[in-house]
């Protein structure tokens, strides 16, 4: 805005007229003015009155403020105890810090928007606890979004050896990507609310340690069948509903490797084992873990084993 002049004379101008050339309100000019942001005199008559400098004072304090300083912050700028730069550095970092909060908040709406419209006649609504952690872990910073984890691996596996061949899963466990990403779907906020809710399980943590440990025995000696075999063989049996008992179920366990090789107490130990470390909410959480990493979707693998297991408990020997 052009300060205003008459030849080579500023015009002093009341904050009535003020406030009409610059749109800002009367109200706004007298608060900064009262805070020392934008300099004015009296006149005569000991109304406020404001020259050319106060003009352009009055833009840029109007400019920081659009932009969404605080009045310290404008405070500063005016007094060069900061320059515009350092300060808009500084305002950029805090605005996509929010900006990253608004979006994970409108995946939360959205979310519930959809929880709430599955039908007409028989809506499902989250519950209070529900929304209420939705939102909070939404506004979770990265450190303490990773913290959550830390805690519970660390609690879950302390003095198990990390160098065991089963205490993997302690740093898999950690594998939480750097941050939600700036723009969240539905889905990664509905993992991230279903992930922390299974770690804060003190039974899920319990089955943790308990694969964890078994994993770290180094006398635990048992047949490994080939995961690939299984998913493929035992996977489509299960799909398909053949019962392990049957002997339709008796062929199906025969194309796996290595399962003739196994006399009755091997079958039986082996199915044990796949018991021990198959567990559908383990499963759970590296699929969540997925959904947040942005890693390709699988199918589960966990109903194949499981089926397995009971196939080689009702067939303890070969057929």
């Amino acid at each position: 805005m052009t300060a205003p002049h008459t030849g080579d004379h500023p015009v002093s101008l009341t904050i009535g007229l003020l406030a009409r050339r610059t749109g800002v309100s009367v109200r706004t000019i007298r608060f900064w003015s009262d805070e020392g942001l934008v300099p004015s005199d009296r006149s005569v008559s000991g109304h406020r009155v404001y020259d050319a400098a106060a003009v352009a004072r009055l833009d840029l304090v109007r400019t920081l403020r659009e932009l969404g300083l605080g009045l310290d912050d404008v405070r500063s700028v005016l007094s060069r105890r900061r320059g515009v730069g350092e300060v808009a550095q500084a305002h950029v970092r805090a605005l996509e810090s929010r900006i990253r909060e608004l979006k994970a908040q409108r995946a939360v709406c959205v979310l519930l928007a959809r929880s709430g419209s599955s039908g007409p006649t028989d809506p499902i609504e989250p519950d209070e606890r529900t929304v209420t952690l939705m939102n909070d872990l939404a506004r979770l910073s990265v450190t303490q979004r990773q913290n959550l984890i830390d805690e519970f691996v660390t609690e879950t596996f302390a003095g198990t050896d990390p160098d065991a061949p089963g205490a993997g899963i302690a740093a898999g466990m950690r594998a939480l990507p750097s941050e939600l990403p700036d723009d969240p779907t539905p889905e990664q906020v509905g993992a991230w609310v279903e992930l922390a809710e299974l770690v804060a399980d003190p039974g899920f943590r319990a089955r943790c340690r308990e694969m964890a440990v078994a994993g770290s025995d180094a006398t635990a000696e048992h047949r490994q069948l080939d995961p690939a075999a299984v998913i493929e063989h035992a996977g489509r049996a299960e799909a398909a509903g053949i019962d392990p008992a049957s002997a339709e179920g008796a062929a199906v366990l025969a194309r796996i490797p290595d399962v003739d090789g196994l006399g009755p107490a091997e079958r039986i130990r082996t199915a044990e084992t796949i018991e021990l470390f198959s567990d559908r909410r383990v499963e759970r959480y590296w699929t969540l873990l997925g959904t947040l990493n942005g890693w390709p979707a699988r199918e589960p693998a966990i109903p194949a084993f499981e089926w397995v297991a009971r196939a080689l408990r009702a067939q303890p020997s070969q057929p």
